[in-house]
């Protein structure tokens, strides 16, 4: 049940939270000195600053200062000293950068399309053009498709037997870009449920909002409204003929709902205009377009209302309405109401999701609703899928993943059932599966579910399955070994492994797959060796460990190891193979990720046990596994390397701080390091959400934790530091000030080492994804650790 046309929105590139990081020092190039280059010392300019009953002083909130003129001059002079000083450092290492980017290229799939999606008569994909920046959105007639199964080639769209093109380009991100300030980034993209209009988000950089724009899909021409600004969610109505979307305030929270009537001259009508600056608003349709879904959200509530898509300006009715923040997906299914919440039962909170449902029709008294399943806490649903004639769900037993389907309607009458009496259908799955993500199944009416497969050990596997023949079909696959791409479409590609997959027989347990299905995924554990560990933290909880390796290496405690960590917003761990580790990999490293608490997988009470005043878990479960790999001989003890994005930035920059000759060397992308003064005084916008995960400084036990875990604010004095490699832009939720002010205090504190130098990696603006890009910055990366390893 997640929003619709991911894999269509994948269109340009990452957010700009997440944007590629490009140095600005690219072409400088550093005279080969005898002497270590000296690192450089920022001006101090102390101020103090007071909450609760404690003073601090910092010398660098300068660094932050956005609208002095003054202390920006000094902000670039600061900055161009750390590009000249980083590109110092490591400019013996040209010639290894340059062969580890020759490597990571060579592994890029040279296909950039993505395979098409069938919805109603059309599929609908993207596809690169020769000498384009961006790719193009298109699609065809799906009647039109079984003589043209390529989609490498422009020649794909046309019909050589009657001279007709049958392709269809429905936007073009390189004229996006035009009208973008050279650049194209899609927040939102939705199809009208009659394929007629396209209504879609671009990033505005330069107000920093996202605008709305509706094209008419058989013209090709931009609609006169809606043209709205500030649009965070959408929904069709009126099959089509109506779009509603949510506009966000200026600290960009969601809080008012509009409905154009497309063709029509008349104002846009607001349907919601939310005054309580608490108060966040989310729309969507269901799947079958019958209802718009208005979700809205409070610290103290969570709210869900339905609007009748045939008739939009009928008003909204409470459906759903539960204490605290809870997380609140509708679906509707032939005159029943599917609720997918993690909401609290009977005032005690719930560590696991569940599903209610209702009939729509509840006019008669108050709405009640029951129980789908007997809860099991040995397996639990993760996520749930809904077509007009299965029930698809993500399962999780113990830390296992599980992918199974059962039809509906489910028995009415009986109250809640055991999944087991259901007799589900699970459905193949590779060897250490760490994630399943459903993917755009936009066709309600189809009976073909496609999916996301990640494994450690497996390039991601885009998976269809037939949910009433069993037969399943990997439609898009990377092929590391042969360093080319697997796309096998339809009947022409890959007879033989279709030919063993049009038998797959239902079964009626996980255990039951069938081991000949494990042949069929392009998987490397034959080459990379998965190993699973639970390490016993500070308190007596295990936690999750999981290690890669290279089965070519001889395992011996002379490995290096890179020790990956996130722990936070309940979020699952990337543990996806990640091609550019690679080169790593291949050099005898282990690569390592740490399942802390904070993060996702463990249910809620393990996301609830390493956020706000629990933040220390998740740092001291960090360093449990840091200590397990050097004290069972892993990882040499002077080889260990921490990496950490985001979030995960303050976890390994927290975890050095207690124990800083732990690690080596880090590397931190875009971290959150100044959790004090970021949260009392944001300078970009913070959600709820962040507050609910770091802490509420108002509240005393929060700040007291927040500044007992800031690593900004517990940089030890007189302590040699691993060497740091830091990634971070002026366009990122936490700025380049944070690791600026963060890089000058470490230096300042810590013992100086030329061997263990701290760099900081700036980039300049939020740039277009560009995968040989993205490679420059992953060798520099492997490059400074190998560097680091060695020196």
């Amino acid at each position: 049940m997640r929003q619709l046309l991911t894999l269509l929105r994948r269109t340009v590139k990452s957010p700009p939270a997440a944007a590629i990081l490009v140095r600005r020092g690219a072409h400088y190039k550093a005279p080969k000195a005898a002497n270590p280059p000296t690192p450089p010392k920022p001006p101090q300019k102390p101020q103090s600053f007071s909450h609760h009953d404690q003073t601090w002083e910092d010398p660098y909130s300068w660094m932050s200062s956005l609208n002095d003129k003054v202390a920006m001059r000094h902000m670039d002079i600061y900055m161009e000293q750390e590009e000249k000083y980083a590109e110092a450092v490591m400019a013996d290492t040209d010639r290894l950068q340059s062969k580890l980017q020759s490597e990571m290229a060579s592994r890029l799939s040279f296909d950039l399309s993505t395979p098409p999606l069938r919805w109603g008569p059309w599929l609908y994909y993207r596809r690169a053009e020769e000498g384009k920046q961006y790719p193009v959105l298109c699609r065809r007639l799906a009647s039109l498709n079984e003589e043209f199964i390529s989609h490498k080639s422009p020649s794909a769209g046309f019909d050589f037997t009657s001279g007709k093109r049958i392709e269809q380009k429905l936007l073009d991100y390189n004229q996006e870009a035009e009208r973008f300030g050279g650049y194209a980034y899609e927040e939102l993209s939705e199809v009208s449920p009659d394929h007629r209009f396209l209504a879609y988000t671009m990033y505005d950089k330069d107000n920093d909002f996202y605008r709305l724009s509706v094209r008419n899909l058989n013209s090709g021409a931009l609609c006169g409204k809606p043209q709205a600004d500030r649009v965070s969610s959408l929904a069709w109505a009126k099959d089509g003929q109506a779009l509603l979307y949510v506009v966000t305030d200026q600290k960009k929270r969601p809080c008012r709902i509009y409905c154009s009537i497309i063709g029509s001259t008349d104002d846009d009508v607001l349907l919601l205009g939310e005054l309580d600056d608490s108060t966040y608003v989310n729309i969507r349709h269901t799947k079958d377009f019958h209802f718009v879904t208005v979700t809205t959200f409070t610290p103290k509530s969570s709210k869900v209302f339905l609007i009748n898509a045939a008739d939009p300006f009928s008003g909204l009715t409470l459906v759903w309405e539960c204490e605290g923040l809870a997380h609140c997906i509708l679906e509707h299914h032939q005159g029943l109401l599917y609720l997918f919440t993690d909401a609290a039962k009977e005032g005690q909170p719930v560590d696991f999701h569940y599903l209610l449902r209702s009939p729509v029709d509840a006019s008669t008294g108050p709405r009640i609703w029951e129980n789908v399943f007997i809860d099991d806490l040995d397996l639990v649903v993760e996520d749930v899928d809904f077509c007009s004639t299965n029930l698809v769900m993500i399962l999780r037993e113990d830390r296992n993943f599980r992918l199974c389907s059962v039809p509906l309607p489910l028995p009415a009458g009986k109250g809640p059932v055991s999944l087991k009496e259901l007799h589900p259908n699970y459905l193949p799955l590779p060897k250490y599966v760490s994630q399943i993500s459903p993917g755009p199944n936009y066709d309600y009416y189809s009976s073909t579910m496609r999916f996301t497969i990640s494994s450690p050990v497996m390039p991601d596997a885009v998976v269809d399955y037939d949910l009433s023949s069993g037969k399943w079909n990997i439609v898009q696959q990377q092929n590391i070994l042969h360093e080319r791409t697997k796309v096998l479409y339809g009947t022409a590609s890959l007879p033989s492994i279709l030919k063993q997959t049009s038998n797959t027989t239902t079964v009626d347990s996980p255990n039951d797959v069938r081991l000949n299905d494990y042949d069929l995924w392009n998987d490397l554990s034959e080459f990379y060796a998965c190993e699973r560990h639970n390490v016993c933290s500070y308190d007596g909880v295990e936690v999750p460990l999981t290690i890669l390796r290279s089965r070519k290496n001889k395992r011996e405690d002379k490995n290096p190891g890179l020790l990956h960590g996130h722990g936070a917003y309940g979020e699952l761990l990337d543990k996806r193979w990640r091609s550019e580790l690679k080169s790593l990999l291949d050099r005898g490293w282990l690569i390592a990720y740490a399942d802390v608490r904070g993060g996702g997988g463990g249910g809620k009470k393990w996301h609830r046990d390493g956020r706000g005043t629990k933040k220390n878990n998740s740092i001291e479960d960090y360093i449990s596994c840091a200590k397990y790999l050097i004290e069972r001989q892993i990882v040499n003890e002077n080889k260990l390397a921490g990496w950490g994005y985001s979030a995960g930035g303050l976890l390994v920059a927290s975890a050095i701080n207690i124990c800083p000759d732990l690690f080596r060397a880090l590397v931190l992308k875009v971290p959150f390091l100044d959790a004090t003064n970021t949260l009392l005084n944001p300078i970009l916008p913070l959600t709820a959400a962040d507050y609910e995960e770091f802490g509420y400084p108002w509240n005393i036990d929060d700040f007291h934790a927040i500044r007992k875990y800031s690593p900004y604010d517990n940089v030890r004095k007189d302590v040699l530091y691993p060497a740091v490699l830091i990634s971070s832009s002026f366009n990122t939720r936490f700025g380049v000030w944070e690791a600026a002010k963060w890089v000058a205090r470490v230096r300042e504190h810590a013992m100086y080492d030329p061997k263990r130098p701290v760099l900081l990696n700036l980039t300049t603006d939020i740039v277009e994804e560009n995968r040989y890009l993205q490679c420059k910055e992953s060798a520099l990366e492997a490059a400074f650790l190998i560097k680091m390893m060695e020196s």
